[in-house]
């Protein structure tokens, strides 16, 4: 969509500046009303970075080696993201120098099917305050990429722009988005030292923010300490954190039950392919036994409700002897189980093994004819793949690529027979690539 013309604004304001030059006090709504007056923001003066990856804000602690899930519902259909940070950094040209960010990856889901990836990057000021330097945004339909509008760079289109101060206080205004006519979003300060139920228990110290956007609707969000974004609330749809890693890291290795819950969902995921249905019901016995166990623990609750509608929903799948139904439940609990082992094993190697079975969805979406699905699953595939790289080594990294791009060939051939057979192959060569 072409950038939108805007009028003047409200609050006491100035001209729009350069994007290489200090934040602008143009009111991004469309009216060009409604922002906060200009002495209210913490924004305005443009930051130094002398550590700039060095991401330490409590409130947004973007870092190496960050991971985390939230759950909710949009539309009334439910809701998944996944913020991944990268491995490596990148540089920013803003204000006359070279500023290095951290990458993240943010990848959501709806109804179980992508619906947007977004490559942001942060940097921390010197004052302990952290920016915003610009995404990539690809929103997706029926698979494939639709629009990328959103899409901006500190320095080409905006400044840099504040997305967590360094010590928020009640009323503080700050625009985690101020690039005029592209994104806008102003963010003000509503409560501060609250406390909130985390995946672990209560956490202190977290604020709640009002966020304006550029057609003045606004949405609620809580950001607490150790989780950075925690809440968001708007118009009926609800963003939840579910599970942060390293804030809710475990030690050890996950318990004997989780690890048998995973081993009976992959395994009513093949029973179901072959029929085997007396074999599936006993597994399907142990799985609820397994979780009841694991419930005893308190595991975070939002993945908790998840996981237990789906395994409900599993039970009745094969209760009925639905094979498709089946394979697609197996797949949601085994989905949860990954989330849970999250805690206790690293990133990469999480994400290796959600490669797989992002592998099997692709082989349940094939088939059922859905080419839309198999579309979409290949580049849940490829990005995913960016996730992991560093757990393989260069020739390993190489296969990785070839059997994608193959994968990919053969769904934009729409030949889904044979892309489910490339997803099947490139899931057990995935598998044995990341345990070298």
């Amino acid at each position: 969509m072409a950038a939108l013309a805007f009028s003047g604004c409200d609050s006491n304001s100035k001209s729009s500046s350069s994007p290489q030059g200090k934040t602008s006090t143009v009111c991004g709504t469309y009216s060009g009303k409604g922002c906060a007056p200009s002495n209210k923001r913490v924004d305005l003066a443009a930051p130094s970075f002398s550590h700039s990856i060095e991401i330490t804000n409590p409130l947004f602690p973007i870092g190496h080696g960050r991971s985390a899930v939230l759950l909710g519902h949009v539309d009334g259909k439910p809701f998944r993201t996944e913020t991944t940070v990268l491995p490596g950094t990148q540089t920013v040209d803003w204000n006359g120098r070279r500023v290095p960010v951290l990458i993240s990856q943010y990848m959501a889901y709806l109804d179980g099917r992508l619906d947007e990836v977004a490559i942001d990057r942060y940097a921390q000021a010197d004052d302990g305050s952290v920016w915003y330097l610009g995404e990539d945004v690809f929103d997706y339909r029926n698979g494939a990429i639709a629009i990328t509008e959103g899409t901006w760079l500190a320095g080409r289109e905006g400044p840099a722009a504040m997305i967590m101060a360094a010590h928020p206080k009640l009323g503080d205004v700050f625009r985690p988005e101020n690039a005029i006519g592209i994104v806008f979003e102003e963010v003000t300060v509503t409560s501060v030292d609250k406390t909130v139920t985390g995946p672990r228990g209560p956490v202190a110290g977290a604020i709640l923010t009002k966020e304006l956007h550029s057609d003045r609707t606004t949405e609620d969000k809580l950001f607490a300490p150790g989780y950075g974004e925690f809440r968001t609330s708007g118009g009926g749809d609800l963003e939840a954190l579910a599970l942060e890693v390293p804030t809710d890291a475990l030690p050890g290795a996950p318990p004997a039950e989780l690890e048998s819950l995973s081993k009976g969902a992959n395994g009513v995921l093949e029973l179901s392919r072959i029929k085997e249905w007396e074999a599936a019901t006993a597994t399907i016995k142990q799985m609820h036994a397994d979780w009841t166990t694991l419930l005893a623990d308190d595991p975070p609750p939002l993945i908790a409700t998840r996981l237990t509608g789906n395994l409900a929903a599993l039970t009745s799948a094969v209760q009925a002897r639905k094979t498709a139904r089946t394979t697609q439940k197996a797949i949601d609990v085994l989905q949860s189980v990954l989330d849970l082992e999250l805690r206790h094993r690293a990133q990469p190697k999480i994400d290796a093994q959600r490669f797989h079975l992002w592998t099997q969805q692709l082989r349940v979406d094939a088939a059922a004819q859905d080419l839309a699905a198999v579309t979409g699953d290949v580049a849940v595939l490829e990005w995913i793949r960016d996730r992991i790289t560093k757990r393989l080594d260069p020739a390993g990294r190489k296969e990785i690529d070839a059997r994608l791009s193959a994968l990919r060939g053969a769904t934009d051939a729409k030949n889904l027979p044979a892309a489910a057979d490339h997803a099947a192959r490139l899931g057990a060569r995935l598998r044995v690539l990341a345990r070298a």
